[in-house]
């Protein structure tokens, strides 16, 4: 049985926060505590405000403040030696390095967070950080390695009866075996997050468990229209709760559902709203997802063969780098679609010029 959701990161003073509390008020509630906590000294109480502040900053996509406020809140838990307020602002540190690809510097961060929240008797920040290690190497492709991990803190997380967590493993998981082609099991997993989620009123998971079936209905059933209500429902909390990180891949995720519809020219609208929103926010994984979604569109609508070879080469190379393994996947997939679709047109031309 699960309880309400609720959000660890929100500490000290700020744990009346809700999950489901506005981005923009957590932020003002943070930015107010942290500066009360820093004029009277009490650098444990600045930490877990601080940290809030950061979760705050990073999840509106202000990476730049994200980045000076989890490093101020490790400075003053360090100062407080208070070693579980460490293992917090490293986990938002980690988690930042993560959305921002820097992916060796996540895990590096990460482990950190795990071994302190290990040493400091804070088993919630531990599995937070190993579950964020998880999603780290679930992100960048390598299922084997971390299927274990997200299914062991799956285990944890329902003994516990902590229905956030518990809806992140089941996404993760449900995640994998989309990428993998198993979207039965794929789909059963996100409806049990979904599900999980409203129960709870953890309204972050419950979007993303909506987006997770509106690509299942897409791919699997070629239902485009479900697919397209499912994210709207989403995208509502997204906008309401201020998720600009999720907004953008929701409307990545709508440029999806219309491209496998074949509405190329809306799908083209998507991917560029898309794009021009992860770049603003400085999240290289999503840009170069929507810049892939946004070359495919633009071919389908008549854009140069060459050009658009160029462009999907350029993507390898950018996403090689980031080391997305699923990711490159899906560019070399698009190759062999534009390679198929140009042998095709040119079998057309020569037996019209017969």
């Amino acid at each position: 049985m699960y309880g309400k959701a609720f959000a660890p990161e929100y500490q000290g003073a700020l744990t009346t926060l809700s999950v489901n509390s506005s981005l923009t008020d957590v932020l003002a509630a943070g930015t107010e505590q942290l500066e009360a906590a820093e004029r009277a000294g009490q650098h444990g109480e600045a930490a877990r405000s601080g940290l809030a502040v950061a979760e705050a900053y990073r999840r509106l996509g202000q990476v730049g403040d994200a980045e000076r406020a989890w490093k101020a809140s490790y400075r003053a838990a360090r100062e407080a030696r208070d070693t579980a307020a460490m293992a917090w602002a490293l986990w938002s540190g980690g988690t930042l390095a993560r959305q921002r690809g820097a992916f060796p510097l996540a895990r590096r961060l990460l482990q950190l967070a795990a071994d302190l929240g290990e040493r400091g008797g804070d088993i919630v920040v531990r599995g937070y950080s190993l579950a964020g290690l998880a999603e780290t190497g679930r992100i960048q492709g390598d299922y084997e390695a971390v299927h274990r991990l997200h299914e062991q803190l799956l285990a944890e997380a329902r003994r516990r009866g902590e229905a956030r967590h518990t809806v992140w493993a089941l996404e993760g998981i449900a995640q994998i075996h989309r990428n993998t082609g198993s979207y039965d099991t794929a789909y059963a997993l996100f409806e049990e997050a979904a599900e999980i989620a409203a129960r709870a009123d953890d309204r972050r998971g419950h979007a993303w468990a909506l987006r997770g079936l509106a690509d299942i209905v897409s791919v699997r059933d070629g239902d485009a229209e479900r697919a397209l209500a499912l994210l709207s429902e989403a995208e509502t909390t997204c906008r309401a709760m201020k998720l600009s990180s999720a907004l953008a891949y929701n409307h990545k995720m709508r440029g999806n559902v219309l491209y496998r519809a074949g509405r190329y020219a809306e799908a083209r609208d998507l991917y560029e709203q898309a794009l021009a929103e992860f770049r603003a926010m400085s999240e290289p994984r999503g840009e170069a997802l929507s810049r892939l979604g946004l070359a495919k569109s633009r071919a389908r609508l008549g854009r140069d063969r060459a050009e658009t070879a160029a462009e999907l080469a350029e993507l390898a190379g950018v996403l090689e780098r980031i080391g997305l393994r699923h990711a490159r996947e899906m560019v070399a997939r698009a190759q062999e679609e534009f390679c198929a679709l140009e042998g095709a047109a040119a079998g057309a031309g020569a037996v019209a010029g017969r």
